[in-house]
């Protein structure tokens, strides 16, 4: 589930100017490049962000997923929107300059029985407000940060998470799990913080 719904990539179907775009660009018309970079950079950016956690690496993320873009425009095949092509390109990069910078090996067998409750306070976390909740996002550590993201805000499952990754299910199910425990535990203590004022 998103919580970004107007975000550029989650349309149901391009519209009459990005097909256009899209044509002019398959023309290798540079100011088509630009229009497009100007309709889709802010949401590819937010994306790129919640994943790496560094404005500097959002921009690289998003300038060279960009650029993916616009020299495979001959792949684009219709299948899926533009923006939710783009914004796997995005995310790839965005995970590529993640794990480049990891400096351990995550460990695959983790007890996963905790990741059976995990739908349990699932809706607990949405009660807050949608601005908390991402700052709360920023906050956490890498490995829970980029998890959340992935399947809180731009909606992937763990299935697919687990292929993003390369990591097990029961991995990115656990991992999740645990994440979304720490975010729901920092989302109750700053509500008791702002109730105790």
């Amino acid at each position: 589930m998103s919580l970004d719904k107007n975000q550029a990539g989650l349309e149901k179907s391009n519209t009459p100017k990005t097909d256009a775009l899209i044509d002019k660009i398959r023309s290798d018309d540079r100011r088509a490049q630009f229009e497009l970079y100007k309709l889709y950079y802010k949401a590819m950016y937010n994306t790129a962000y919640r994943i790496t956690g560094n404005k500097a690496e959002a921009e690289d993320a998003m300038q060279e997923a960009f650029l993916d873009a616009f020299r495979k425009i001959g792949q684009f095949d219709g299948q899926s929107t533009f923006g939710a092509w783009l914004k796997r390109i995005v995310i790839n990069k965005s995970i590529d300059l993640y794990k480049g910078r990891k400096t351990y090996v995550p460990i695959e067998n983790i007890d996963v029985e905790n990741a059976l409750q995990e739908e349990e306070d699932h809706l607990e976390i949405l009660s807050y407000k949608i601005s908390e909740i991402r700052k709360k996002i920023e906050e956490l550590p890498d490995d829970y940060r980029v998890i959340v993201s992935l399947y809180l805000l731009e909606g992937y499952d763990h299935e697919e998470i687990s292929n993003i990754l390369d990591i097990s299910y029961e991995n990115a199910r656990t991992r999740y799990s645990r994440a979304r425990k720490r975010l729901s535990k920092e989302l109750k203590n700053t509500a008791l913080f702002h109730s105790a004022n």
